[in-house]
């Protein structure tokens, strides 16, 4: 039986979360969601004891993502720019222990969008590790329940973590025991061979975080994304964490053009997240399903 929980990021609402926002903790739960994922573009502006205030009175579980850009980027050759981007991340570790959110992830170790034309180096992997390191160090001192995950992301936003088999070396160069792995099955749609193979590559002890999006970044259960593949393997291994619908209206300014949406999956980013979470309990249920009968038989045997 599934261990794991369904949750919605609030990307499908806002692009900048702001204190207009408020009101989308309130209708998440409403939605049925049990985990709400906060992406933080500004964590100046963030609203973050607004917010602690709404999850307390809804019981949502948070959790805290964020993007690094091109001025807070950690493997630029700018020393001043790779201190930006420790500075950046301190903050979500604050954020992340003031609303009790116990993971943290995205694109947290390297500029989204940030692309050389080159395979990545040596001297931007050290970059890389070294800013990761002391961010895993500040966290494990200031908040040691946060887990700090690492997104790995199609080739087209970043030439640093593509692949799982990436995202968990770059954990183990990290070798701290707070940092794992953050898998999206867009992302693995476009750099994986399978759905099944990452998540047992991880383990239970290395993967750390999911977004459940399609393919095509619409509905999911409406594309390509083998969820019953997905949800299988992360029964297999026990995965007990949190599954995340994440999309993007097309009328965000930054986001959209980033991400390449040029059209509309449905006619609101909620009912993209509502039938979404739909489909994949559906799915989930017959994963279940056929994992009783299965042991049923066994036990028949």
């Amino acid at each position: 039986m599934r261990k794991f929980k369904f949750g919605v990021d609030t990307f499908i609402w806002t692009e900048d979360f702001t204190e207009k926002d408020i009101w989308i903790v309130a209708k998440a739960a409403e939605l049925g969601f049990e985990v709400i994922d906060f992406a933080i573009a500004h964590p100046d502006a963030f609203p973050v004891d607004r917010v602690k205030k709404e999850l307390d009175q809804t019981g949502l579980i948070p959790v805290t993502t964020t993007t690094l850009g091109l001025d807070t980027n950690p493997i630029s050759p700018d020393s001043a720019i790779r201190a930006a981007a420790l500075d950046h991340m301190k903050k979500i570790v604050i954020i992340s222990k003031k609303l009790g959110a116990k993971v943290s992830g995205g694109v947290n170790y390297a500029g989204w969008g940030y692309i050389t034309r080159k395979m990545k180096t040596k001297q931007e992997w050290t970059w890389g590790v070294e800013n990761m390191r002391r961010v895993c160090e500040y966290a494990k001192d200031v908040y040691p329940e946060l887990t700090i995950v690492v997104e790995c992301v199609n080739r087209f936003e970043t030439h640093f973590l593509n692949t799982a088999l990436e995202a968990k070396e770059f954990c183990k160069a990290v070798g701290m025991d707070n940092i794992k792995v953050h898998l999206d099955c867009f992302h693995m749609s476009h750099e994986e061979n399978s759905f099944r193979d990452p998540v047992m590559l991880c383990g239970k002890e290395s993967l750390g975080y999911v977004h459940v999006n399609e393919n095509q970044r619409g509905i999911p259960g409406t594309g390509m994304v083998n969820f019953h593949e997905f949800f299988n393997a992360l029964e297999d291994i026990g995965y007990d964490g949190y599954c995340v619908i994440e999309s993007f209206d097309p009328n965000f300014e930054e986001l959209s053009g980033n991400c390449a949406i040029w059209r509309r999956f449905s006619e609101t980013g909620e009912e993209l997240a509502v039938r979404g979470l739909a489909n994949l309990e559906r799915v989930a249920s017959e994963v279940d399903a056929r994992r009783d009968s299965s042991m049923g038989l066994q036990l028949a045997d």
